[in-house]
């Protein structure tokens, strides 16, 4: 993400050094305008919600196989790695959009079908131990509805019943949580459908800022 140029007083508007010291400026030999930049700004991931929840997620995912899985336990590692991907293919595809629209997308979706994995491993847990997926009307959804509602919800937000000593309570909020990054999801994957087919990828991108380029330098 891009930051504010910060100043002090003698500086006039110059950018401070970084921590390498001050990097050149380059510039044409005729001092032609900079061109229009074709590569837009990305990354800034921690600020999507979709990336939000998928660290809950993780972190809640973590905590039930190391309480309900042994080690050993193949599973244990299969739900901990899937919950793993949700959450850095939303950061990777975050970081790559700049160059690649496509593998974005691709990134994106891998973090979708990871999760949906997930949510399947939470089901055959009840499922096999007899115990029942919450319905949508029932009073606990609900409340993690109104919970996930909440500006700003992490971890302690549900970690009682994350915690909770009911195994089916723990994978019951766990499941809504992963049913509710999924559908951010989508609709992220919807945005991003939207915006390549209106803008374009990188290769449009870089005819329409050469086009503009040359435009602004006229006749050679």
């Amino acid at each position: 993400m891009e930051r504010g140029t910060e100043r002090t007083p003698g500086t006039k508007g110059k950018p401070l050094p970084g921590p390498l010291g001050s990097l050149p400026s380059f510039k044409s030999p005729r001092s032609t305008p900079r061109p229009v930049g074709f590569i837009p700004t990305h990354g800034g991931y921690q600020k999507l919600l979709s990336f939000q929840k998928a660290e809950i997620v993780y972190d809640a995912t973590v905590h039930f196989c190391d309480r309900f899985f042994d080690r050993r336990d193949r599973t244990h590692d299969q739900m901990v790695q899937a919950a793993r991907s949700g959450k850095q293919n939303i950061v990777e595809g975050s970081q790559a959009s700049g160059t690649s629209k496509e593998m974005e997308i691709k990134l994106t979706n891998v973090a979708r079908a990871s999760l949906e994995e997930l949510l399947t491993d939470y089901r055959d847990f009840l499922r096999s131990r007899s115990l029942v997926e919450w319905e949508p009307d029932h009073p606990y959804t609900r409340r993690l509805r109104q919970l996930n509602r909440q500006p700003g919800a992490n971890y302690d937000t549900f970690r009682r019943g994350i915690e909770h000593s009911d195994p089916a309570i723990c994978a019951n909020v766990i499941i809504g949580l992963i049913k509710v990054t999924g559908y951010l999801l989508d609709r992220q994957l919807q945005r991003l459908e939207q915006d390549f087919l209106r803008e374009g990828g990188l290769r449009e991108r870089m005819t329409r800022a050469r086009m503009t380029a040359r435009a602004k330098m006229g006749p050679q």
